[in-house]
């Protein structure tokens, strides 16, 4: 009997009777919120592959900024339980392998958490195209979940407010060894959002002198970026 019991706890450990994202959090406009007081999200993920229609999400990193400074207690990473993935191709790349995909946080659960995490606060990333195709998709297969979120992307966000910066070239690497800081680990989701968000302060304290106030007046200067670049190309 007891035996049969545990056997049960294991199987059901990361499950949940009823997937309820009606009572999720509600994903918050870029409007009037004050900036420095804003609660932001930087992310990060790791994938077995860069195509966004194929390839699958196995890893999630991220950090909470407020009130100019990364709260690390405040923190979300894990590697997604996805046994069924072929990683031969990339694990070199983000160093998980098999066991580590085998021990990982059940799919649909760790989602769940995110999105509970989140609080519905805006998200940045770098080269957030990617992050946003890869986590939108994985969210609407795995919960039916296809509400949207504010994303913003730091590789437009640095450039805006640094324009006469060369980091010799537009990688985050790039910009790292631009602004002198210490990476622990590339291509490891937790401390690539890490860096993410140091680089992110960088350009929030740069914005702040800039009398760029609110959340709105951030994604604005955002788009005017992507315009200004949008130009420059022809």
């Amino acid at each position: 009997m007891l035996s049969t019991l545990k056997q049960w706890i294991n199987a059901n450990r990361h499950a949940r009777t009823r997937i309820d994202t009606d009572n999720l959090p509600t994903p918050k406009s870029a409007g009037e919120q004050n900036l420095f007081n804003s609660r932001l999200i930087v992310l990060d993920l790791e994938t077995t592959g860069l195509n966004t229609a194929k390839d699958e999400v196995i890893a999630i990193g991220a950090v909470a900024i407020e009130k100019g400074a990364i709260h690390l207690d405040d923190q979300f990473d894990l590697i997604l339980r996805r046994p069924e993935l072929d990683i031969r191709e990339t694990v070199l790349i983000h160093g998980i392998g098999p066991e580590a995909l085998t021990q990982g946080q059940e799919t649909k659960e760790a989602l769940l958490r995110l999105l509970e995490w989140m609080n519905g606060d805006p998200i940045l990333a770098y080269h957030a195209a990617f992050d946003k195709r890869f986590l939108e998709r994985t969210l609407k297969a795995q919960l039916g979940y296809s509400l949207s979120h504010v994303w913003m992307d730091v590789a437009e966000l640095l450039p805006a407010f640094f324009p006469k910066a060369d980091p010799k070239g537009r990688g985050l690497d790039h910009w790292s060894d631009f602004f002198g800081l210490e990476v622990s680990e590339r291509h490891h989701a937790a401390a690539d959002a890490m860096v993410t968000a140091e680089l992110t302060l960088i350009a929030l304290n740069s914005a702040k002198k800039a009398n760029v106030k609110t959340l709105k007046d951030l994604y604005q200067k955002l788009r005017y970026q992507r315009r200004l670049q949008k130009m420059k190309r022809f």
